[in-house]
């Protein structure tokens, strides 16, 4: 069971938490509520995230296709360099409705390349957009490396598949250029998996205990929001779907007796004595006001994710130790609430 209890939130107003491991060191970056930049910032512990430094890193562009709604940047380490993925897109309103699916947005996957030893002081340079193979709303990258090969997972629409994305995983000729074609591994189908919104996104792999362990996040971003598994043994084609195992169930849900809801988007890291951590945001009201979009108050929290003999328990939210803003701090886009965790 967790041996360790990680002071909550870790980083204040920030969806879609991404925190890297490398040398003793937890690197962090998430969607910035006004959705213009890519931030990063360094702590040595967990709970000194949030009153770390923050960088930033990358720019929207002023116009053209990445110019608005940057969301849901990843850092990853490959081959000695570090990269970004994120989604951008050309403008903020949603594409032209397809007949049977539901409007998206314009979203397409690009990558940046740090060369340097520190990605917080390096040079970040364009690398293009990710071409995934066709032209839809596309997002939610993430990466894993397995026996030397590099594969890339993220959400894309298919129109010819009700909902708004669905799960595809390709090999990578290169941390931005894809060697083989998509390959669909889950679709939203289960009836937590559809509501409000038929979503599969936020893709997170961890690789433990002989096997590849494959999280995503379903259905709208409310308490409705929980987190799904696909699981493969690490021997198995990971580009073959019937590798993968789909859960049935939700694994991580909202948790209304210790007030959290909506948890999900999550990624993986370690703590120092080698356990491994669930990342994820979550909220904790669920009287939205406004447009959901702009709501900052996600707060990346963070909790051991224990595993008994050899098979993962993830229990639920554990409750915030620390304040976090509540919908009366909703100041976006003039700026963002101020309130510091103990």
């Amino acid at each position: 069971m967790p041996t360790e209890l990680i002071p909550n939130p870790i980083v204040l107003q920030r969806a879609d938490p991404c925190v890297l491991r490398h040398d003793g060191q937890y690197y962090f970056t998430g969607s910035y509520p006004l959705y213009d930049r890519i931030v990063l910032r360094r702590a040595e512990r967990l709970e000194d995230l949030q009153s770390a430094a923050e960088v930033t890193v990358w720019t929207k562009h002023a116009e053209g296709p990445q110019s608005q709604l940057i969301w849901a940047p990843e850092i990853h380490l490959v081959n000695g360099a570090w990269y970004l993925y994120y989604a951008a897109a050309p403008d903020g309103a949603p594409s032209p409705d397809e007949p049977g699916t539901a409007a998206t947005f314009n979203h397409r996957v690009y990558c940046l390349e740090c060369l340097d030893d520190d990605p917080l002081t390096g040079t970040w340079t364009e690398k293009g957009k990710v071409d995934t193979g066709w032209e839809s709303f596309a997002l939610d990258a993430t990466s894993f490396v397995k026996d030397g090969a590099q594969y890339l997972v993220w959400a894309q629409q298919d129109f010819a598949i009700q909902g708004n994305s669905n799960l595809y995983i390709a090999r990578m000729e290169n941390p931005w250029t894809l060697a083989t074609p998509a390959v669909m591994l889950t679709k939203p189908e289960l009836d937590w998996e559809v509501v409000r919104f038929w979503v599969n996104e936020g893709p997170s792999v961890l690789q433990k205990e002989g096997r590849l362990y494959l999280s995503y996040s379903a259905s709208g971003t409310g308490p409705e929001y929980a987190m799904g598994l696909l699981t493969a043994s690490a021997d198995a084609d990971p580009l073959d779907p019937a590798s993968w195992t789909k859960a049935q169930d939700p694994v991580f849900t909202s948790d209304p007796s210790v007030g959290i809801y909506g948890p999900g988007h999550n990624s993986f890291t370690e703590s120092p004595s080698g356990e491994t951590v669930l990342v994820y945001h979550a909220r904790t009201y669920v009287e939205l006001e406004g447009d959901p979009l702009w709501e900052p108050n996600r707060q990346a929290c963070a909790q051991v994710l224990p595993f008994v003999d050899g098979e993962p328990v993830w229990g639920t939210p554990v409750p915030l130790t620390r304040p976090a803003p509540t919908s009366t701090d909703v100041l976006p886009p003039a700026g963002l609430a101020q309130v510091a965790p103990a």
